[in-house]
């Protein structure tokens, strides 16, 4: 979407007329951006899934805004019937009627409080009720994932049977549900994901009665690095120094939006251990730990790092640096 560039109104502070040239000196001068007016851009992609016969499960793309999203207004009809952080791009609306219609459409807000126009409609169809079922659908027997881009990836996954029927499958990130499929699918497209970062997906059957299957296989899948695209998430320009009884480390800290708090530490391919940084100590720059080591001299260490991201996963691993450690 096209944007005009920010209008500025200049507020001048006049000091008086100087000598006989009628001067005026100009003692301060403030630019002051005018007010925000202009509402974002509706929410594209929205989608709406029959979850139960009371639920319904609605998923849309994040809108941009030059000031900013601050959030996101989900309407049944022209009904607000959820207010949503700009994070959160999906949402479970329950207490509906079974066998029942339903339009959705959603609307984004910008930091100035300027309301998108609603998005595309969504309209699903509860299914009937079912007698009371406690039997959950089995696992899917398998998953799969690969990424497709920097921030994007595909995870596919074998079909699910229930004794009444699967009704939708869930993807899991990290324990987190992230996306609902419908019953006939066996494999979605994921976006808004971090370039140079693992992420690990699971899936669960659910059928009618909202009983949900165990988790299928986890998989494990790391999209690329973004070439010209911002930072990446590996500690840069880390270093190791060996000294009697300590190792020194010292890193530059990724910049992922929120500072990052705790590191993981390899050392020889092994997960070692966790180094947290307390509130008011969390590096924004360079970083400095030391380590205290009670190994004989002359052992040999490969070490790495990596961050954990705002979002939960683990970012990529910094360089791997290799001494011998010293008694």
């Amino acid at each position: 979407m096209r944007r005009s560039a920010p209008t500025l109104a200049l507020r001048l502070a006049v000091a008086g007329i100087t000598g006989l040239t009628g001067l005026t000196a100009v003692t301060g001068l403030t630019a002051c951006a005018a007010p925000d007016t202009e509402p974002p851009p509706a929410p594209a992609g929205l989608t709406a899934q029959a979850g139960s016969a009371t639920s319904v499960h609605v998923m849309w793309n994040a809108a941009a805004d030059r000031d900013g999203v601050t959030g996101y207004q989900v309407f049944q009809a022209d009904r607000m019937v959820r207010e949503l952080p700009a994070e959160k791009t999906m949402v479970d609306i329950t207490g509906l009627a079974p066998q029942t219609g339903y339009a959705f459409t959603v609307r984004a807000e910008d930091a100035a409080g300027n309301l998108s126009e609603p998005g595309p409609v969504a309209r699903v169809t509860t299914p009937a009720a079912k007698a009371e079922d406690r039997t959950a659908p089995t696992s899917p027997a398998t998953t799969t994932a690969q990424a497709t881009g920097p921030r994007s990836a595909r995870v596919s996954w074998t079909a699910a049977t229930d004794d009444t029927g699967v009704t939708a499958y869930d993807v899991y990130q990290g324990g987190v549900r992230i996306h609902t499929a419908g019953p006939g699918e066996s494999a979605t497209a994921l976006d808004n994901l971090r370039p140079d970062t693992v992420y690990t997906f699971t899936v669960r059957a659910r059928d009618g009665a909202d009983n949900s299957s165990p988790d299928g296989p986890a998989v494990d899948v790391t999209t690329p690095p973004a070439s010209g695209d911002g930072p990446g998430t590996a500690p840069a320009d880390f270093a190791a120094t060996a000294a009697p009884g300590a190792v020194t480390l010292t890193w530059t800290a990724p910049d992922t939006g929120d500072p990052a708090t705790e590191y993981e530490l390899y050392v020889n391919g092994v997960p070692t251990t966790v180094i947290q940084f307390g509130a008011g100590a969390v590096p924004t720059g360079r970083a400095e730990h030391r380590l205290t080591v009670a190994e004989p001299t002359g052992t040999p260490w490969a070490v790495k790092l990596r961050a954990r991201l705002p979002d939960g996963n683990w970012g990529s691993f910094s360089a791997e640096r290799r001494i011998t450690l010293v008694a």
